[in-house]
């Protein structure tokens, strides 16, 4: 491959997919463990750390107008520099506003690059390439991730390195490649020109429904089956790193022959098995005893993240090209609205219950279900469900 062949945009994407979980997979593998064992938290602390750490999430919208000033591309890179600088100072300060400040630095620079990377996919990838393609560039963050979470089982058991030296190399590994990536890519135009503002349309609703049911169902297994690994069974960094090493290796292989999968049988098959097969983890979650069938348990509820794919395309089929990259802002908005209360409630539930918190989540699967059933076999502008649908755009 030559230098012009290897500065294509999917490369970039994969590039950039790679400096992600750098930092990223770092921060979550350890953050367990660094509150209980440094900061001494409980569930009422890590509720409000996960609750804080959503509300960037939440101002995704607010992209739209950071665009009028600098480009999307451009916006990537600094995002990418935020996560890095995040996560690399995250072991300086172990104290609970000390990990609240540099999770909510880590988390605008996460969130507003998953905003552009979503956008800037669809825009850059053709319809019937974007399943596949997603799909590889999910491979490549799993290959990133099986890589570090290899290093920390070994730094962790075998060379007992400290937490702050770690995350010092994540975030500093992030910040090498984002810094990489600003000096050797081009500047690639946009394919049709976007929306400099926020706008909502009514035929785009079902999406907003899935993207909103996908943020609330999401942290059930971001917050708490991770917290469950640790408390109630007392899984170790090593351990939980192992169990992420499992997941990344499985998704390596699995994600890109999802995505193809995705386009071969359409998006609504594809979310309907997802929703039902997470219906049954979320509901065994909520009674597991043995801590062999709750890490198989981890692993199946992992296998499924890939089938989020079948959102971004069911929109990308969708949509007027350009209403992309506001789109996309607003629907991280819309994936963090829950985000941003639920962990704290449900940090409070968990205190009295743990298998109730599960059982929501089974609840927030089925609801889910339901609409995914109203997406059509083959979704298109002005067939966006099964039933008819209006269009009328909301400018703000």
């Amino acid at each position: 491959m030559n230098l012009q062949q290897f500065k294509r945009p999917e490369i970039l994407l994969m590039l950039m997919a790679a400096a992600v979980p750098l930092s990223f997979s770092v921060w979550m593998t350890l953050l367990d463990n660094f509150a209980i064992e440094r900061v001494h938290f409980t569930g009422r602390e890590i509720g409000i750390l996960q609750s804080l750490r959503e509300i960037p999430g939440f101002m995704a919208f607010a992209v739209v107008f950071v665009l009028l000033i600098v480009k999307e591309q451009a916006l990537a890179y600094l995002s990418l520099l935020l996560l890095g600088i995040g996560t690399f100072i995250t072991g300086w300060f172990p104290s609970v506003l000390g990990l609240y400040a540099t999770t909510v630095l880590m988390s605008i620079g996460f969130h507003y690059y998953e905003t552009m990377q979503t956008s800037l996919s669809l825009q850059w990838l053709g319809k019937k390439e974007a399943p596949h393609v997603l799909g590889k560039i999910i491979a490549v963050g799993s290959f990133t991730s099986l890589i570090i979470y290899g290093l920390l089982a070994l730094a962790t058991r075998v060379w007992e390195v400290e937490y702050s030296t770690i995350y010092m190399a994540g975030g500093g590994a992030t910040i090498s490649i984002a810094l990489f990536c600003w000096w050797v890519f081009p500047h690639y135009p946009e394919k049709v020109a976007q929306h400099k503002k926020i706008i909502l349309r009514k035929r785009y609703w079902l999406y907003y429904a899935l993207v909103f049911m996908s943020g609330a169902r999401r942290q059930i297994f971001i917050v708490f089956a991770g917290f469950l690994m640790v408390e109630k069974f007392g899984y170790s960094v090593g351990q939980i790193s192992t169990l992420f090493l499992i997941n990344a290796g499985l998704n390596m292989f699995l994600a890109p022959k999802i995505g193809r999968l995705i386009g071969f049988i359409g998006e609504r098959h594809a979310l309907v098995f997802e929703y039902l097969g997470l219906i049954c983890i979320f509901s065994a979650y909520a009674f597991v005893s043995d801590h062999r069938y709750a890490a198989g348990l981890y692993v199946l509820d992992h296998l499924f993240f890939a089938m989020a794919i079948a959102i971004k395309t069911y929109f990308q089929k969708i949509a007027d090209p350009k209403d992309i990259s506001s789109t996309a802002a607003v629907g991280f908005t819309i994936n963090h609205i829950a985000a941003v209360v639920l962990p704290a409630v449900l940090g409070l539930i968990w205190i009295q219950s743990h298998s109730l918190v599960f059982l929501i989540g089974a609840g927030m699967a089925l609801i889910s279900l339901l609409l995914a059933l109203i997406i059509p076999r083959h979704p298109e502008p002005g067939r966006e469900v099964v039933f008819k649908a209006l269009d009328s755009p909301v400018k703000v």
